[in-house]
């Protein structure tokens, strides 16, 4: 007999009322009284809205589930929230009867909501163990938290609890460029093995791999992944490294190719050219796509920072770095701001995008200091931006900048008010230091966190989880 399988008269004094709103509902023998309101906030098609929905006269709908899960679950209904005294279950458990009463979503809400997000009281809060030897190359997450990670040649994804995990075989002998499509589908692609692949990682294997027909007719390698909410970026260099661009294909149609941008083929000594782009990133505020790449050389580390429209497929506005080249970039969508790590004097800068026609020179945040001869500062520096924050690894440390606001300050010709940022060290004592830090992501409320020679991955977390 099914768990919602009938009803029975009510007994003890207890009475349904059905001109009233009050539902009552018998749970593994214990009854619950609630409004139909409360019932209606799980949604149309949750199970929840069948006993609401329901005409029972003088009868009690009888359930035959766990009454003590349900009593947190409909206290998730009223509030949003998970009460105090879940911490004493499982996670686990409290997903799979969510699932079956069809509110899997208010749960994912109420632990793994961007919005809950609170840089300023992010802490290490778990450690993810991999499978195997090799250390995370790359990692990608969903909005509310899904996590995939590359080891190897091997893709390992934990669902948005962090508890249930999957790991998949690839083709690739190393991954270095990853990114989530959806929780159970991603692109992957690497720097010494020809296609992009789309990959359904629930089933283990290969849906699609995406090619770039370059001149020359060799393979083409992957060198970053990239996405708006309409288009899917790829970054491409031809096997024999002489040609390079960024193909554009159509999320919504298919993975349809749309159009190739920053097509260049290399000739002689032209450096700026023979550089592909290793970071893709959709700047929503200004509709551009960020496309960054560097090269180290023997006068030193030099690279571009170009701007694309992808409708006219042009260039608007681009940066070259010779003096202190770029470790990493990233663009600020909140701040409307672009910063950069340099590689030599390891310093934050950054450089208003509100302005793109008007004086785009990098503006130092830290002291100013000058570049030690000889030895690059900021080698290895990661910089990613998440709401108003900007999260930038150094060696073993995480800095936090974020902007001051302060009234009174003069305008500028261009209209801009001057701006202040301020760093602050994250975490508590015992999580600062260790080995360099290889990759930043956030997703939900967390930021995922992995170093180098390490088989895992951290969990920085505001939200205590269970």
């Amino acid at each position: 007999m099914p768990p919602f399988a009938g009803s029975r008269s009510p007994s003890n004094g207890v009475h349904q009322d059905w001109n009233t709103n009050i539902v009552t509902i018998d749970v593994g023998g214990q009854l619950f009284q609630t409004t139909k309101q409360t019932l209606s906030l799980a949604g149309s098609k949750s199970f929840f809205s069948k006993i609401s929905n329901s005409d029972y006269y003088n009868v009690i709908p009888f359930i035959d589930r766990d009454p003590e899960l349900f009593s947190i679950l409909l206290s998730l209904l009223r509030t949003g929230n998970l009460p105090s005294k879940a911490k004493s279950f499982d996670m686990q458990d409290l997903i799979f009867e969510s699932q079956f009463y069809g509110i899997e979503n208010l749960l994912i809400n109420s632990q793994s909501n961007p919005s809950q997000f609170d840089a300023f009281n992010l802490e290490k809060s778990m450690v993810l163990p991999l499978n195997g030897r090799d250390s995370p190359s790359a990692i990608s997450t969903t909005p509310y938290g899904s996590l995939h990670v590359a080891h190897g040649s091997k893709i390992t994804s934990f669902d948005w609890s962090l508890r249930r995990k999957s790991t998949i075989l690839t083709q690739f002998m190393a991954i270095d460029s990853l990114f989530a499509l959806s929780p159970g589908v991603a692109a992957a692609g690497a720097t010494d093995f020809s296609g992009l692949q789309i990959l359904d990682l629930d089933k283990g294997f290969v849906k699609e791999t995406l090619n770039w027909e370059n001149v020359t007719r060799s393979g083409s390698t992957v060198q970053a992944i990239g996405a708006s909410p309409e288009y899917l970026f790829t970054s491409f260099e031809s096997s024999r490294r002489n040609s390079n661009c960024i193909m554009v294909y159509d999320l919504n149609d298919d993975l349809r190719p749309v159009t190739e941008i920053g097509h260049y083929e290399i000739y002689g000594a032209d450096l700026d050219s023979a550089i592909p782009s290793t970071k893709l990133q959709w700047i929503s505020s200004h509709n551009l796509l960020m496309a960054s790449g560097s090269h180290s050389g023997p006068s030193g580390v030099s690279g571009n920072i170009k701007f694309w429209d992808i409708r006219s497929g042009n260039v608007v506005f681009e940066i070259k770095e010779k003096v202190d080249c770029f470790s990493d970039v990233t663009a600020s969508n909140a701040l409307g701001t672009m910063f950069k790590v340099g590689i030599n004097t390891g310093e934050m800068f950054f450089s208003d995008l509100r302005n793109l026609d008007g004086d785009n020179s990098w503006v130092c945040l830290g002291e100013g200091k000058k570049a030690v001869s000889g030895k690059k500062e900021g080698f290895g520096s990661k910089v990613e931006s998440h709401g108003n924050q900007v999260f930038c690894s150094k060696g073993g440390n995480l800095e936090l900048w974020s902007e001051v606001l302060i009234g009174g300050s003069d305008e500028k010709e261009s209209g801009l008010r001057d701006r202040v940022f301020r760093k602050n060290l994250m975490g508590r004592v015992k999580d600062m230091g260790g080995n360099r830090i290889t990759n930043l992501n956030f997703g939900g409320s967390k930021m995922f966190v992995t170093r180098k020679d390490q088989q895992c991955v951290e969990v920085w977390g505001s939200v205590k989880s269970f």
